[in-house]
């Protein structure tokens, strides 16, 4: 029996993990046990636990209750907490997703003790590596035995930092094994978007009809913690809901609400409150989130994960960072890259309101990229 520690802790990990555990469920009970360890990074309910019941994950077997904190100390708990787990369990492969503390301190403490890591959504580069996420994702690369890049983008980046894509079995971290394999976010919004549709009251709550709003959704430190970015971004979303009278859904992460009143000047935070057209919301549960994304007219987002499930289901997106991860996006003209600059939000508006976009061409795979990474691990153990 094959045993696989897969590490999560944050929303969009455990999103990303319920691919791989339908097919591990699906095909391979009999050949492959998953131990689930979650760090805590994220603890909040809307935040976490309501995903492994949405999705059909198991629960955990370990929650090592890290909660928040300033990133080195939370990352060295992680990777303490992490470790005694693979010294308990000795799996034969740790699966890591994405970008998060979790993901660097899950990559640091099995390269320490020589088990093999397998890195899904791979190869992705913003090339600021003031974003602590750029330095989670290239450490967490260069740590890995298989790299699973979910684009041609994240590929190329791949085979320009030395990786090479010819190396063959056996694969280490010293011969590291590439593959471009489609994203399992993708996998997941075509598994769940009709369940979606038929269990999510979403838009009647609301009181929102379909094409009739725009879904927003800020969290990164560099926006919530910034002031005067955040003003900027809270003033371009009030101004494009008074002046195109349309709503917007805002799912808030529990920082930025936090930090909302500490950050925003008092009129504008009343403004932001009182104003009828603005929906305050809690993090939404997948399900929500997938109507949400499918039905608005628009997407305003810094989130990564969200910019794709914006073009998944063939809506405009406008990203409130200077650069993206996911420049296939920008590139097809199907996002605008605005960062948290008034004029251009509200420009970037303007124009997909005048042009709306009509072509998405396929860039995230077939929908199977969680089994054909299964398949990958299995075949190198």
């Amino acid at each position: 029996m094959i045993k696989i520690a897969t590490i999560i802790g944050a929303r969009p990990q455990i999103i990303k993990a319920a691919a791989i555990s339908r097919i591990l469920k699906e095909k391979y009970p009999d050949t492959v046990r998953e131990i689930i360890v979650h760090t805590g990074q994220h603890y909040d309910e809307n935040m976490s636990a309501v995903f492994f019941k949405q999705l059909n994950i198991p629960s955990p077997d370990y929650n090592l209750e890290v909660g928040s904190g300033l990133h080195g100390k939370q990352t060295a708990r992680m990777i303490e907490g992490i470790e005694e787990v693979l010294l308990t369990e000795k799996p034969d492969f740790v699966l890591i997703y994405g970008d998060t503390n979790s993901t660097l301190a899950a990559a640091t403490a099995a390269s320490k003790i020589h088990i093999p890591v397998a890195h899904v959504e791979a190869g992705l580069r913003s090339f600021n590596k003031s974003m602590p996420e750029e330095i989670n994702r290239i450490v967490a690369d260069h740590l890995s035995t298989l790299l699973f890049t979910p684009t041609h983008t994240g590929l190329r980046n791949l085979l320009h930092e030395g990786f090479d894509i010819t190396r063959e079995q056996p694969f280490t971290p010293d011969n590291p094994g590439i593959f471009h394999c489609g994203d399992v976010m993708y996998d997941n919004m075509l598994f769940f978007k009709k369940r979606a549709r038929a269990e999510s009251g979403i838009l009647s709550q609301l009181g929102i009809k379909t094409n009739g709003f725009v879904l927003a959704t800020i969290h990164r430190d560099h926006n919530t913690d910034n002031p005067e970015r955040l003003v900027s971004l809270f003033s371009a979303i009030l101004h494009i809901a008074d002046t195109a009278k349309i709503p917007v859904v805002l799912p808030l992460h529990p920082r930025t609400m936090k930090l909302l009143p500490e950050n925003l000047d008092k009129n504008l935070y009343e403004n932001l409150v009182t104003n009828s057209r603005i929906h305050l919301i809690p993090p939404c549960s997948f399900l929500d989130m997938i109507v949400l994304e499918s039905d608005c007219k628009l997407v305003i987002t810094d989130s990564g994960g969200v910019q794709k499930e914006a073009f998944f289901n063939q809506k405009p997106c406008i990203i409130l960072r200077p650069e993206t991860e996911w420049k296939e996006i920008v590139d097809n003209q199907c996002g605008i890259l605005a960062d948290a600059d008034y004029n251009r939000i509200i420009e970037a508006f303007h124009h997909f309101d005048s042009n709306p976009v009509t072509t998405f061409p396929v860039l995230y795979g077939d929908g199977h990229a969680a089994e054909f990474i299964c398949q990958k691990i299995i075949d190198s153990v």
